[in-house]
């Protein structure tokens, strides 16, 4: 009997030992950031209300609400495509020759009225639904940049340059079929992951539950590269001087690839983007219509989105890739209109 006492009161004393031991670990961090934020308050305050942080957090907030809104578009139009639509849709409307179904699926980007962010996901979706890369790729560049809404908007804002709306459509164009056609000529499947996530038709479940999952997949995975593509499109412009900008101003050859580089870096939607580049007056019309053409194909957000959807591999090489023949399409077709 007094064995077993003395065995219950050595068993609670190692709980309560154990019991210290972890509320001091968990205690311990807690202590030390508060009195890091105590000795460090007024200058973090200050930080933050210095001009640089305040821009950043200006540009950063403003590319996330400008995506967010096309984001959930696009993952609503691939949660649409994955529940309802059967596969069979795809092979009927798309040549069966990845070569003829590129132009195809690159001219029907003119039906969906959203920027790159929503492109990703549809373009996602339509691979997991058999569609070739290619095409799919095709679809992926051309919709943000051809349809209905961008080209009004380019209108717009180019009052007195209408030729500019039709040199944006080709050139874009152009750059969209180019980029598929050299997809299938030199691409590799080990460059590309494809996206994983619900296809639909789950036996015994119903659309409505495939539609949720896919939708809620699909928004949270691209959800977070939107905001680190945001975060790093929001430091390359407060970190790089506007007077580095306007050296190159001066001359067409430097300004047409200056424009393309500062279209990645600013990470405008292609809905506004035409705005930002009629008030780059101090350009040619040919190098901002190269601004304009690679703005919604390739920029910061954009190489992440694609980086968590298609993989590292892919994102870098198809984004590079796709940067030069924007900007050789958007020399050409300025050449030959603008």
């Amino acid at each position: 009997m007094h064995g077993d006492v003395e065995a219950e009161g050595a068993g609670g004393l190692r709980t309560a030992a154990r019991v210290g031991t972890l509320a001091l670990i968990a205690g311990l961090p807690v202590v030390v950031l508060g009195g890091l934020a105590l000795w460090l308050g007024p200058r973090i305050t200050e930080g933050l209300d210095h001009r640089a942080v305040a821009a950043w957090r200006t540009v950063f907030t403003a590319i996330v609400i400008q995506g967010v809104p096309f984001l959930l578009l696009g993952t609503v139009v691939s949660a649409i495509i994955s529940a309802f639509v059967p596969a069979w849709v795809f092979t009927r409307v798309l040549p069966r020759n990845p070569a003829l179904a590129v132009p195809v699926a690159g001219a029907a980007g003119a039906v969906l009225p959203g920027c790159e962010c929503a492109s990703v996901p549809v373009a996602g979706s339509l691979m997991r639904r058999g569609v070739a890369p290619a095409a799919a790729l095709a679809f992926l560049l051309s919709a943000p940049a051809i349809n209905p809404i961008v080209l009004v908007a380019t209108y717009v804002a180019f009052p007195d340059t209408p030729w500019m709306v039709a040199a944006r459509l080709i050139a874009s164009l152009l750059t969209s079929v180019a980029m598929g056609w050299l997809w299938i000529r030199a691409g590799r499947e080990e460059w590309l992951r494809l996206p994983k996530g619900p296809t639909g038709h789950t036996p015994g479940a119903s659309r409505a539950e495939e539609f949720r999952v896919s939708l809620q997949h699909d928004f949270l995975h691209a959800g977070g590269f939107l905001v680190v593509g945001a975060a790093a499109a929001a430091t390359f412009n407060v970190a790089v001087p506007h007077s580095v900008l306007r050296l190159f101003s001066d001359s067409l050859w430097l300004s047409l690839p200056m424009l393309g580089l500062l279209a990645v870096v600013l990470a405008v939607c292609s809905e506004a983007d035409a705005f930002v580049a009629a008030s780059l007056t101090g350009f040619s019309p040919t190098a901002r219509l190269a601004f304009m053409v690679v703005g919604p194909m390739v920029d910061l957000k954009l190489i992440a989105l694609q980086s968590g959807t298609f993989g590292r591999a892919f994102a870098v090489r198809f984004s590079s890739a796709t940067w030069v023949m924007a900007v050789l399409c958007s020399g050409l077709v300025g050449w030959w209109l603008l």
